[in-house]
């Protein structure tokens, strides 16, 4: 496949909002230091400090609350208030700052596979990046499974930092991103390089965090992942994964579960949060 022409240019649009980043602030957020150019150094140090530092979450859909995916509101949640988010606020957040750096970025919407082959509505976002004159997959936002650096845009590329391997395959016209278990590799989701909008994104969040049914919507998933482990509750039910693909599950007590949202996830809850999180957990025992 190929992908010499993606992506060309610097999408400077005013519909993305980038120029309205808090630039420095971001940065500060996720603790990054290294260069401000449009190296590869420059985006594998971004890609893992925000995998890093930014949490897939989506505790505010799961109280209820309306989420907007607009710049402004999601660098309020994520950099000022340090809170984390679902996959349309984290990676949007980072292509804004990958904007402000000047590096060409094209915006994706992909169809989640977790391991099935049923054909789901585009659900998640990705990224494709130039730098040093290759087309990358940037992915920080995915939660437990996010590549810790991106993923050159070629068929059978592979990938493994930290011991966690990641691989590119294509399946009828689709590219497929995989992560390594011990029985083999797994289908993590799909998609094509066609570049997607600030329309099309509004109506895939409407969709995720407002149709019964979505996996955001009356439930509540919190998942992070470091070197080392990689973490997914879902509402009682907290399971760690280790590099040997060992996987521990533990079901928690409503007050266990809102412990682990501000320690292990690093979620800072006001009271009124941690109240209603608590009877939301209830319900669901």
């Amino acid at each position: 496949m190929d992908t010499s022409g993606l992506p060309l240019v610097v999408d400077d649009s005013p519909e993305w909002g980038s120029k309205r980043l808090d630039l420095d602030a971001y940065l500060a957020r996720i603790g990054y230091r290294g260069p401000r150019d449009t190296s590869l150094e420059a985006l594998r140090g971004l890609h893992r400090a925000h995998r890093d530092s930014v949490c897939f979450e989506n505790v505010d859909i799961a109280l209820g609350r309306k989420v907007s995916i607009d710049i402004d509101s999601v660098q309020r949640k994520i950099v000022q208030a340090g809170r984390g988010g679902y996959c349309y606020e984290t990676n949007l957040l980072f292509a804004a700052a990958l904007d402000c750096f000047g590096f060409p970025v094209t915006r994706l919407l992909v169809r989640i596979r977790e391991g099935s082959s049923k054909r789901r509505f585009r659900s998640h976002t990705a990224l494709l990046v130039r730098a040093d004159d290759t087309v990358w997959l940037a992915d920080p936002g995915y939660g437990y499974a996010a590549l810790i650096e991106p993923l050159t845009l070629q068929p059978g590329a592979e990938s493994t930092v930290a011991g966690w391997s990641w691989r590119l395959a294509v399946e009828d016209g689709h590219w497929m991103l995989q992560y390594r278990r011990p029985e083999g590799w797994f289908d993590i989701y799909a998609f094509r390089t066609e570049p997607q909008y600030a329309v099309d994104f509004e109506a895939a969040h409407f969709v995720s965090s407002t149709r019964p049914g979505s996996p955001f919507v009356g439930q509540l998933v919190v998942q992070r992942a470091t070197d080392d482990e990689r973490y997914r509750l879902k509402n009682n039910e907290l399971m760690t994964e280790y590099r040997s693909g060992e996987q521990r599950l533990r079901v928690l007590a409503p007050d266990e579960a809102v412990d682990v949202v501000r320690t292990t996830f690093g979620l800072p809850l006001t009271a009124e949060e941690t109240r209603l999180l608590r009877d939301f957990l209830a319900a669901r025992q």
